[in-house]
């Protein structure tokens, strides 16, 4: 390649292996393009064969749209439905005139919701929901403490030499913009290992590549299918843990690094200051503005006293709302609670 200009086989070359990052050349993406699935009948013959007491679908676009398609197909003898939000459907696709629409008629023919933000609360009673709201709990449930107690370490936060960075770069993930904050505060990073995890794209991995030669700061990328205590392991030895989204609910990974002591920067879409202090147990970001980031970053590398105590505050707080039998009593009685409309 010269003078920065890329040849038509180099263009080639980079789509095809993005491509492959994505999984179309895999055999079950050809499948799919060979044997298309009616993901509508399917559902449809599922739901009357099964005759479910209730649907709970978790996710309102990939699971709600589909569902409220067979509803119409069912009319009266639809079970009690309960809608899961994921965080982007709300608080971006509402915006959207097509999806809004969509996203209107699921709520207004839904029983239950469940969400894992306060403040959706009234966004989707503004959207039409009539039904029962469930305790606003993230979606990936409880912590068992204990469990999680093995994979942080023992030494002090401030003496931790990671920085973990969720790798998502896609039209939600802003990886990208972390790099680019992490770069430039490069002056502080001596020393330091940046881990990337939930890496979704070749842009990413070339980004970390680039980021290590222009720097001389070690990245490592952990390949998907790293096990989730592989990654609760690499929170738990971290200082920082970095996630930037134009959209987003509570953030698994955000609770997931404040069990784990590490010190919370999220993105301002996130609804994570539910959870931890703003300022003094985690900060709020902009997920495009690599200067707001790289401050935050900074913050976070210079003053040990305040990472040490937003470890001690988070995993009191985390304690007190998110046990693991806690959220289970939770859950239980909310299934409970559905089972009611059918009578059961």
């Amino acid at each position: 390649m010269k003078s920065g200009i890329k040849t038509v086989e180099e263009i080639d070359t980079y789509e095809l292996l993005k491509r492959y990052e994505q999984g179309e050349f895999s055999i079950k993406s050809l499948l799919r393009k060979l044997f298309p699935v009616n993901y509508l009948k399917e559902l449809y013959k599922i739901i009357k064969k099964v005759k479910p007491d209730v649907i709970h679908s978790m996710h309102i676009q990939e699971a709600a749209f589909l569902t409220m398609e067979v509803k119409k197909m069912m009319c009266s003898s639809f079970p009690a439905w309960i809608v899961s939000n994921w965080g982007s459907e709300i608080d971006l696709f509402r915006f959207f005139p097509d999806q809004r629409k969509k996203i209107m008629e699921v709520l207004k023919n839904c029983d239950y919701y469940s969400g894992e933000c306060v403040r959706e609360i009234p966004i989707i009673k503004d959207l039409g929901f009539k039904g029962k709201i469930f305790a606003i709990i993230p979606n990936s449930g409880g912590v068992d403490f204990e469990y999680i107690k093995k994979f942080r370490s023992s030494g002090s936060i401030s003496s931790r030499r990671i920085i973990m960075l969720k790798g998502y770069s896609n039209w939600a993930g802003r990886a990208i913009t972390g790099l680019r904050a992490l770069e430039r505060c490069c002056d502080m990073l001596e020393g330091y290992k940046i881990v990337i995890y939930c890496v979704d794209s070749l842009d990413v991995k070339i980004a970390a590549t680039y980021f290590t030669i222009k720097t001389g700061i070690e990245t490592i990328i952990l390949p998907f299918g790293t096990t989730h205590e592989e990654i609760l392991n690499y929170h738990g030895n971290a200082r920082i843990s970095i996630g930037l989204s134009i959209t987003d609910a509570i953030s698994t990974s955000v609770l997931e690094a404040m069990a784990m002591g590490s010190f919370p920067i999220q993105s301002k879409t996130s609804c994570a200051n539910d959870w931890f202090v703003e300022g003094k147990s985690g900060i709020m970001i902009s997920p495009e503005d690599s200067e707001e980031v790289e401050k935050a970053i900074r913050i976070a590398l210079t003053d040990d006293k305040l990472v040490e105590d937003a470890a001690e505050i988070n995993y009191r707080i985390l304690f007190e709302k998110l046990g693991k039998n806690k959220i289970k009593s939770l859950i239980i009685e909310a299934y409970k609670g559905a089972l009611t409309k059918n009578g059961n």
